[in-house]
């Protein structure tokens, strides 16, 4: 009976050996576990605000907030993954520490999967609803931008200026032929061809499980041999393993996008760079990065491997704020870990909330 072995094997076993042999079992039940993960959750209690058709605008905010507080948008990256990278998990949550932080109204753009009825969706329909987003919130906003939603974010501060009261970039692409990161190689490598016979794959949409794929080939030792290793090695550490589950959760869950908007993002954005030169019109206007003059935090990882700090710093000159109200900072680690990473939200967050809410003083 070929289930009855690992029992007969086991009783043969010494004790160091019996240990051994339970943790093979163990992490041959994750390693099924990781391959086909249940979806990720929010961490922290909240409430839809609005639902929409790009987004749910989800609101983090502290019952007790002060009513004349400015709110703190969180616009998530829209780029193949859930939006819950914003509130990971319990002490992995930019949310809770923007909250913990004394920032006490928060709010997220929790993107929606593409369906089959939302493959036309261009660019121009994700930032008409963050405005009606940010109208609905009183129309001026504090913005974070993570990643993805940074370039958007930072199209939204230029076609609607007033209402963007700081913008804070992390991880986010705004200068796309700067720096030498795998996204720019690969963006100005492949043609057009080769994403528009994707998208066609997927009957008008950009499928989620593509582009997680082409994510883990920039990096496949690590993404098929070393995590497994790293498990195995720390098998017997719940927390280890309950963060290695929790972050499968989140990453082996991707998502689809509407077909329009990927290769409208990969033209325009990455191979033609037409953000950062100038010429990108977005609702019926060019947008012209100058016109954004409200202070603004870049925040880089000194070795991400996504989006390099060039590409990030490379808005600095781009902006119409005035030099001294540009902050540029680099902290350790790679591109996810700008967002949920641990030492990153002890260590670099704060400090941003601190910032937002020095700003806050001095517009009141």
């Amino acid at each position: 009976m070929p289930w009855f072995w690992p029992l007969a094997a086991a009783i043969e076993l010494t004790d160091a050996g019996l240990r051994r042999f339970q943790d093979n079992l163990k992490f041959l039940v994750l390693s099924q576990e990781i391959a086909a993960p249940p979806l990720p959750e929010w961490a922290t209690s909240n409430r839809v605000l609005l639902e929409l058709d790009t987004m749910r605008l989800r609101d983090f905010s502290h019952p007790r907030r002060s009513p004349a507080a400015l709110p703190v948008l969180v616009d998530a990256p829209y780029a193949g993954h859930s939006s819950t990278i914003a509130d990971h998990a319990s002490g992995q949550s930019l949310v809770q520490t923007l909250l913990a932080s004394g920032l006490d109204r928060v709010l997220v753009t929790d993107w929606k999967a593409a369906t089959a009825q939302m493959k036309d969706y261009d660019i121009d329909k994700y930032v008409a609803e963050i405005n009606v987003a940010v109208d609905d919130l009183g129309g001026r906003v504090h913005l974070v931008g993570l990643c993805q939603g940074g370039w958007m974010g930072t199209m939204f501060a230029a076609r609607f200026p007033d209402k963007v009261a700081s913008l804070v970039l992390a991880g986010a692409p705004i200068d796309t032929d700067a720096g030498h990161g795998a996204i720019k190689k690969m963006a100005h490598t492949l043609p057009m061809g080769f994403y528009e016979e994707m998208v066609a794959a997927g009957s008008g949409l950009m499928p989620g499980r593509a582009m997680l794929a082409g994510w883990k080939d920039l990096q496949p030792e690590k993404q098929f041999v070393d995590k497994y290793l790293d498990l195995y090695a720390h098998i017997e550490d719940d927390g280890y393993v309950k963060r290695t589950e929790s972050f499968e959760r989140w990453y082996e869950n991707p998502i689809d996008l509407p077909g329009r908007y990927y290769l409208q993002a990969i033209d325009e954005i990455f191979k033609r760079n037409r953000l950062a030169k100038g010429d990108f019109v977005c609702l019926g206007r060019r947008l012209d990065l100058k016109q954004i003059t409200a202070p603004a935090y870049l925040l880089a990882g000194e070795s991400d491997e996504i989006t390099t700090r060039e590409q990030v710093f490379g808005a600095a000159p781009l902006l119409g704020t005035p030099a001294g109200e540009i902050v540029r900072k680099v902290v350790p680690g790679g591109h996810i870990g700008l967002f949920m990473g641990c030492n990153t939200l002890a260590d670099a967050w704060p400090a941003v909330a601190q910032w937002i809410k020095s700003l806050r003083s001095a517009q009141a």
